[in-house]
Order: structure tokens, then sequence, then C-alpha cells
């Protein structure tokens, strides 16, 4: 009798935490949701979500705080995250580096992004265009490649951090040429775009939507897009493959919207379906395509296959440079 009564009495708990815990979904959200950005203002995850701010707001019928928390290689905004109440109201928004490199670069960081983090959304890609400086007399690719590898030429190229995409892309690119270039990183794109335009630094990677000032200023060429066709935004400008650079040195970079591991999968449904709808705006998409931004806005299951693959991939590229960093 009492173990019958202990089974019921473990059953109605259990219907009543279901019940409390579907009911919570479902109110969800009810005070602002804080959205972390582990790099600084200005650049192009900052910039796509000030594009999708006010649809997002819209949906969910609540403020997005963006929270600014940079450092690390964007290490102390995702540890912040992987630290909050898995509650949804504390998400991450960050580019490819803080899903599935950093754990490989840092010796370590206290925590594995691929098992601390609930996938959202991978958001959008962004093809990352090579750059170079409008005072070199390079007018392309071929032309840039000759100088580099000229006896005597001492170019530096920037990036937006050590352990980013643009730094590993630009030292592959740099052994491939087999040209000394200094690697001089920066807090963020905007300062390194900055000295690219004063002709610091000779050579930048960044996405279209930070770089056009420069661009449309005269200050930086692009003289090559990692994509697998041409932006819309620079027709002119060739592909990696098309300018002459082999596959998988410049490599292109993505944005995904993350919670801390455990917040209630219907949470996460809502904010994923939030994304897409937002995603599927027609000004929204125009803006991205300003920006040089290919919407993708997946479901949370497909971000997470995405990450589980790419993390391989970067995982070996990782070890085929070498490139480590301390904690």
């Amino acid at each position: 009798m009492k173990k019958a009564l202990m089974f019921v009495g473990l059953l109605l708990v259990s219907s009543f935490s279901t019940l409390f815990s579907g009911a919570a979904s479902a109110a969800y959200p009810e005070r602002s949701i804080r959205v972390v950005m582990p790099y600084p203002p200005g650049g192009g995850g900052d910039l796509l979500l000030r594009t999708m701010q006010a649809s997002l707001e819209k949906q969910l019928g609540q403020n997005l705080i963006i929270d600014y928390k940079t450092g690390a290689a964007g290490n102390i905004g995702t540890h912040d995250v992987v630290r909050a109440a898995p509650d949804g109201y504390t998400l991450l928004m960050a580019p490819t580096n803080n899903f599935v490199i950093n754990q490989y670069l840092f010796d370590s960081m206290g925590f594995d992004p691929l098992k601390a983090l609930a996938p959202i959304s991978l958001v959008v890609e962004q093809p990352y265009l090579l750059l170079i400086s409008n005072a070199l007399p390079a007018k392309n690719y071929a032309e840039f490649a000759a100088l580099a590898k000229k006896s005597g030429s001492a170019l530096n190229y920037g990036s937006p951090g050590t352990g980013t995409v643009p730094h590993i892309s630009g030292l592959m690119l740099a052994r491939h040429l087999g040209a000394p270039m200094m690697h001089i990183p920066y807090r963020g794109s905007q300062p390194g775009l900055q000295a690219l335009a004063g002709n610091e630094t000779q050579m930048f990677i960044a996405s279209y939507g930070i770089a056009a000032g420069q661009i449309n200023g005269g200050k930086a060429r692009p003289i090559a897009v990692a994509s697998s066709q041409r932006l819309k935004s620079l027709p002119d400008v060739p592909t990696t493959e098309q300018a002459g650079i082999p596959p998988g040195i410049v490599l292109g970079n993505w944005w995904g919207l993350a919670a801390p591991q455990g917040t209630d999968p219907a949470i996460i449904k809502r904010l994923s379906d939030a994304v897409r709808q937002a995603l599927n705006e027609p000004e929204i998409q125009g803006k991205l395509v300003e920006q040089g931004s290919i919407a993708v806005g997946s479901k949370p299951d497909e971000f997470k296959q995405v990450l589980q693959t790419e993390a391989k991939s970067w995982q070996a590229i990782i070890k085929q440079t070498g490139v480590r960093l301390e904690k």
C-alpha cells in the first residue's frame, strides 16, 4: 500500500513539474532578453543583430538588450552565457570562432562550446572579402601575390584578433605565397580596417557590411570574396577560385544564436522560429544583401549538425597551422 501511494505521489509530482514547465515556456518571454555580443560594437555580428532587432522584439514582445563582453577571442562573452541560467533570458550571438574553433586554439577555456551551448539557429553566412590597401600599386590578387613574394617586400596583414578566422586565413595565405607577412591583431574589425585605410597594414579580411565605408571611400580594395559565387553588392569582385586562390585558404564566416545548455526546448524553438521569420522579411533580406550576408535561419537540429561537422574541419586546420593561444 505504501509503495503504491509513493508511486502515485511521484506521478503527481512529475505531472505538476511537466505542467509547470509547459506553462513557464508558454509564457516566455516575460521580460527583456540579454544578447551577449563577445566582440566590440560595429562588427559584423553587431550589424546583423541590429538589422534583426526590431523584428525579433515585435515577435517576442520584449526588448533585446545587446551586452558587449569582449576579450580573449570572444571567450569572455561566450563563457558569460555558458554560466548563465538556462532560462532563455541570456543568449549568445557569435561567429564561427566561438562555436567550433577556440576550443582547439586554447589549451584550456574551462568549457566546451559544443557541450555547454544549446544551438538555436545558424543565422547568416558572411563571406569574407580579401582586402588590400589602396595605397598599394596592386590592382588584383595576381599583382598583390607578386608584390607580397617580391624580395624585400615587407607587408603586414591585420585581423580583428588573434585566432579569428581572418587571422588564420591570413596566415594560411601568407604561407601559401611564401611571403614573410607580419600579423598585427586589433581589438575588433573597425580599428583593423582603419589601420588598413591608413596603410599601417596592407591586407585585411572582413565582411562587406563592415568594410563598405573603406571600399566606397577608396581606402580599401576588395580583390576576392571567399564564396562560391560573387556578392550581389560587389559583382565585379571575383570569388577566391576565380582569382586563383586555392580552396581552403581564405575562409568564410557565419554567425549563430545559442543559449546555455539545459534551456527548455520549447524556448529554443520559439527563438529559432522568430529568427527564421525575421530573415523572411523582405526589408531585412534587402539589408542583408547590402551587408554582403546570406540568410540561413536553420532549425536547432540543423545548426547542431553544422557545428559537429565544422568542428572536425577546424580541428584539422588548427593542427595544420600550429596556431595556439594562451588562456
